[in-house]
């Protein structure tokens, strides 16, 4: 099974990232390509459920979606210091530049003198501006023209100096592509290999009313389990993301508050089925001891976590990452939508008044709700006749 690796950065150097990335046995890459930096956090928020990495083509695609929190795959961008930069200084000195007087952008101040050192060459008179959260592109241009020449990271930066003065631009080294993708491939092999640790929950409740929901929010499946007991399987990643990383139970509190007396959910986190199922009975014993409403989750090495409640609000906003990858809709879509089920005060919408507020058309409206009915989030309520002889409107409830 390959792996999809996003490719984030400017239109001319994503295809020729990618095809690097494509290189390597397993690996295929969605290119994603943008006209400035500051596009970078957009696009990684919508496409993160269609990758399990993320390879930014520099430093400040990735810092900008980093620090606007977007990462919720393994991450990294292709190093521009070391055999690339002194490349570039190479090709300035046989066009005749004197690289000894020059303003380098984004590269740390430290990386810089290291290779100006190690090729011989004086940094007295090297001007460096490292990369720092809430840089321009336009402040970085200003900078660079107090120089005789410059280098630049950014294909912004560089559109806007080559016409007033002499700009060279960093590009990624088939080198640094494949340094930096084996970095990549090695934490998200990682990852995976821990998010896809098996989850079994047992849970205990008066009624089964919103368990399915409740476990749709959790990436999984629920069936019939012995003794009135109700299995939910799922796999690490989704119940770390929805736990807030195994401290807090969100769905305990709401399904007490909607008028169960009793409510305890035991999980077990195995490498198998069976050890799964076996902490997941000890879980449930353990929140048998603490009380009508508790929650346990049983580890390996005699691990005992008791799950806090948290109040009936609804699904912390970590979960709708979790229900964007399962349903393949992006999380902002998802705001959208709850919006609308807030505005109908919980009342069914038509699919015509739905694709209206996602500003789609009806048919894309269409199948986005009957991805949310097949994972338990929407349903239908009946239809409603526009009052022409088109086709009637469906109506639907959101239940996300």
């Amino acid at each position: 099974m390959g792996i999809v690796i996003g490719v984030v950065g400017p239109h001319d150097l994503v295809d020729d990232v990618a095809a690097t990335c494509e290189e390597q046995p397993g690996v295929s890459a969605l290119r994603l390509d943008y006209d400035h930096e500051s596009q970078a956090t957009s696009i990684v928020e919508a496409h993160a459920g269609a990758v399990e990495g993320w390879l930014f083509t520099g430093i400040v695609p990735y810092m900008l979606a980093r620090d606007a929190d977007q990462l919720t795959r393994p991450a990294a961008f292709v190093d521009y210091s070391g055999a690339t930069l002194l490349s570039a200084l190479v090709r300035l000195q046989h066009e005749g530049h004197d690289v000894t007087r020059l303003s380098i952008d984004t590269l740390a101040t430290g990386d810089v003198t290291a290779t100006f050192t190690e090729a011989g060459l004086p940094v007295g008179q090297v001007r460096t501006m490292p990369y720092r959260a809430g840089v321009t592109s336009a402040k970085t241009a200003a900078f660079h023209r107090k120089s005789h020449a410059a280098i630049t990271c950014l294909s912004s930066v560089y559109e806007e100096l080559r016409g007033s003065m002499h700009v060279h631009r960093l590009v990624p080294s088939v080198h640094s592509v494949r340094v930096a993708l084996r970095q990549l491939l090695l934490t998200a092999e990682g990852q995976a290999t821990e998010d896809a640790q098996i989850a079994l929950g047992l849970i205990e409740a008066d009624s089964d009313e919103g368990l399915l929901r409740e476990a749709t929010a959790l990436g999984g499946t629920l069936a019939a389990f012995r003794g009135g007991t109700h299995l939910l399987v799922t796999t690490r990643g989704p119940l770390h993301d929805a736990t807030g990383g195994f401290s807090a139970l969100p769905m305990l509190a709401r399904l007490a508050g909607a008028g169960n007396r009793v409510v305890r959910v035991g999980f077990g986190l195995g490498r198998s089925a069976a050890e799964a199922e076996s902490l997941a009975r000890r879980a449930l014993s353990r929140a048998r001891r603490i009380g009508d409403v508790a929650a346990v989750l049983s580890l390996r090495a005699d691990t005992d976590i008791v799950l806090e409640s948290v109040g009936t609000a609804p699904a912390p906003e970590q979960n709708l990452s979790v229900i964007a990858r399962r349903v393949g809709l992006s999380v902002p879509t998802l705001e959208k939508l709850l919006e609308a089920r807030e505005a109908a005060g919980g009342e069914p919408l038509t699919t015509k008044e739905i694709a209206e507020r996602l500003a789609v058309q009806q048919r894309t409206a269409r199948r986005m709700l009957y991805r949310l009915e097949l994972a338990g989030l929407a349903e239908r309520t009946g239809n409603l006749t526009s009052g022409s002889s088109g086709r009637p409107l469906t109506l639907y409830r959101l239940t996300i």
